[in-house]
């Protein structure tokens, strides 16, 4: 199978600790991929707002220049940007739209355009979780993990394909085999963080995130695990303003669930794009390494 990577724009500038763990865990992993060449914005959520088929083209172009690389799938770490080139690809199906989209894009696309996946499903669907715990020298055991996914990844349902779309539980299934062991039953996880309101709209985005914050720290979690550019901005960039709007002060760390897994794998923290943080996780990283060393002395001893 050949494997395209569509990173998108944010992976190249406000998530490029994403980008940085993302690529990473799959070269770890031994996931082989080539990069779109010569790709474009997905639209976001600006384009669709204006034209659905200006934002189809812009996703079937990229779709495109996978062909290029011979892809038979495109993945991608951002959920807009999945949930975008998903919608494209399916509206492609009805001939009205497609001839609009191809007068924008000058040339017909081809028929059959690669599928698309997030890269987390890939991961999952090529790493059963024996193949996962080799490559993990350090455990997540003992480390409280709130996961969210957001509102976008999951849904909706029939044309994402990532499960359950109120409960999906693959960030959950890959951070077990990290060896997490206490990863919260968070009721929020796919709940809006306010998304792209946190621009023209952001007392609403703070009170979201707020809450989402809020839950994490009464439930005692050690960070939240995240899978989106936008609700971590949310939940880490804004964690000051949510705090206001909830009248306390957070200090949560929100990390992707790709930086948890590097930290697993043993990867640099420089690596994984650490410093990138908001919220540095100092407690957090001091918290792994005292739990796998007390883990090793005590194996020491058994030995």
């Amino acid at each position: 199978m050949n494997i395209a990577y569509y990173p998108g724009c944010s992976a190249k500038g406000s998530s490029l600790d994403y980008e940085l763990s993302t690529v990473a865990v799959c070269n770890e992993l031994g996931i082989q991929s080539v990069e779109v060449p010569d790709w474009n914005c997905c639209g976001s959520t600006p384009a669709h707002a204006v034209s659905t088929e200006l934002s189809a083209a812009l996703c079937v172009r990229n779709l495109v220049q996978a062909t290029k690389v011979s892809a038979d799938i495109v993945m991608t770490p951002c959920p807009s940007c999945l949930s975008n080139m998903k919608h494209a690809r399916k509206r492609m199906e009805n001939p009205e739209f497609r001839a609009r989209v191809d007068e924008l894009l000058d040339e017909p696309a081809p028929q059959d355009l690669p599928d698309t996946t997030s890269v987390m499903q890939m991961i999952g669907k090529l790493c059963d979780d024996e193949a996962i715990k080799a490559h993990a020298v350090n455990s997540l055991s003992g480390i409280k993990i709130a996961p969210y996914y957001g509102c976008l990844m999951s849904r909706p349902a029939e044309l994402m394909q990532f499960g359950d779309p109120e409960n999906p539980t693959l960030m959950e299934k890959l951070l077990a085999a990290c060896g997490a062991d206490d990863i919260l039953d968070f009721p929020l996880k796919t709940e809006c963080c306010g998304a792209s309101a946190g621009i023209p709209h952001r007392p609403l985005t703070a009170v979201n995130s707020g809450r989402i914050l809020e839950l994490a720290t009464r439930m005692e979690a050690d960070c939240i695990a995240v899978c989106c550019p936008l609700c971590q901005m949310n939940l880490d960039l804004r964690q000051k303003q949510a705090g206001s709007a909830m009248g306390t002060k957070f200090e949560m760390p929100v990390l992707y669930y790709s930086q948890l897994m590097g930290l697993a794998f043993g990867i640099s923290e420089n690596r994984l794009g650490l410093d990138k943080l908001i919220v540095y996780p100092k407690r957090l990283l001091a918290k792994i390494r005292a739990l796998n060393t007390a883990a090793k002395i005590k194996q020491g001893g058994q030995a």
